[in-house]
């Protein structure tokens, strides 16, 4: 009978559910070339690329200059150096420098990141098997969920963890001591991380975006290393375009070298550089096309704003995370847009950019955020 409608099993109406839930995961566009970010695939090629000792480290100076003095103190006691906790956006060093800190320290560097962390067991088990000043390395530590977290307050403080063992009446408590070992903690979510556990890091340093310069000597000495020939213009226009962020110089790098390559130009001057980057639709400000997108959805539908997030995101088709952590982290610290009280707007900047006119004495903008 035509008008029969199927019955769907349960079996079929959970992978359904699945296969919805699976499109909801976290905001990841692998199709940015300036995403900040990085595959697994691509983790092997970055490894060779990283500078194993802090002379050989580019850019950062405050934080460098410290960390050698606090290192050279731990070594002249022979201590473990004290735990550091490392702030900044993707891509800056974070994971590097630790690294370079247990080179520095003569000790094992052992590296995991926090949703790994799923259960205390998991966590014990990093910790008992550390050996002395060795330095374990925790990526995006404000994910470590609240019940795993709390067994690194002793470890931190008491170098020991308390293991409960069987449950009911019978279990009981045991203390095991650890060696004493350098915890590096690193997020990108200052205000995610709780109080208990930040206040436990004797030392807290913050990385900033690079200057030019900085990324100038970061592409050369990188070119160097993949035997890249590139003229200093052609590299100083990649490092112009790189968002302050030394991960985004290095690909921008590769991609070009590749577009050079199939073009049959041995040498890489600084016109099909920029040849090269206009065929990766990145332009002088370091925007790709999905950012001036943003910026042209916001002014031609919402007459530049203010917007609601929720709006915004249902006009570009993207999840909520995905404006707020791709989208417009670069584009407000250019100045292109800003978070007010009413929503998001384009700045006069912003307009200038994509090349449409300010609205004059008008206040669209409100009280800023």
């Amino acid at each position: 009978m035509s008008g029969k409608r199927k019955i769907r099993t349960d079996a079929e109406m959970h992978d359904e559910e699945a296969e919805f839930d699976s499109s909801l995961s976290a905001p990841e566009d692998f199709s940015r070339i300036v995403r900040a970010d990085f595959s697994g695939e691509e983790d092997a090629q970055e490894n060779k690329l990283r500078p194993q000792l802090l002379n050989e480290f580019l850019g950062q100076e405050t934080t460098k200059k410290n960390l050698s003095v606090f290192i050279a103190a731990a070594r002249n006691r022979e201590e473990a150096l004290d735990h550091l906790f490392l702030i900044g956006p993707p891509g800056l060093g974070k994971t590097t420098l630790s690294g370079i800190i247990a080179n520095e320290m003569g000790a094992n560097f052992r590296q995991t990141s926090a949703p790994a962390i799923e259960r205390q067991g998991d966590l014990a088990s990093l910790l008992t098997n550390l050996q002395e000043h060795d330095v374990l390395f925790i990526d995006e530590i404000h994910r470590l969920s609240h019940h795993v977290e709390e067994i690194l307050y002793s470890a931190m403080e008491d170098h020991a963890i308390d293991i409960i063992i069987g449950k009911g009446p019978s279990a009981r408590s045991i203390r095991l001591d650890l060696a004493p070992f350098t915890l590096v903690g690193a997020t990108t979510k200052t205000g995610s991380l709780s109080a208990p556990l930040r206040d436990r890091f004797g030392i807290q340093a913050r990385l900033e975006y690079y200057t030019t310069d900085a990324l100038l000597l970061i592409i050369e000495r990188t070119a160097e290393i993949l035997s890249v020939h590139i003229e200093r213009d052609g590299a100083l226009e990649i490092a112009r375009r790189s968002r302050g962020t030394p991960r985004v110089a290095n690909r921008i790098l590769k991609r070009v070298r590749d577009i050079a390559q199939v073009a049959g130009e041995e040498i890489i001057s600084r016109s099909v550089t920029i040849d090269a980057l206009d065929a990766l639709e990145v332009d002088e400000c370091g925007l790709e096309n999905k950012d001036r997108y943003m910026l042209e959805v916001m002014i031609q539908k919402f007459s530049g704003g203010p917007v609601g997030l929720k709006t915004l995101a249902a006009a570009l088709s993207e999840m909520t995370e995905t404006i707020e952590d791709v989208y417009e982290p670069y584009l407000i610290q250019l100045g292109f847009i800003a978070r007010t009280a009413r929503g998001r707007v384009v700045t006069q900047g912003g307009y200038e950019h994509i090349g449409a006119p300010y609205p004059r004495g008008d206040d669209r903008q409100g009280e800023l955020l």
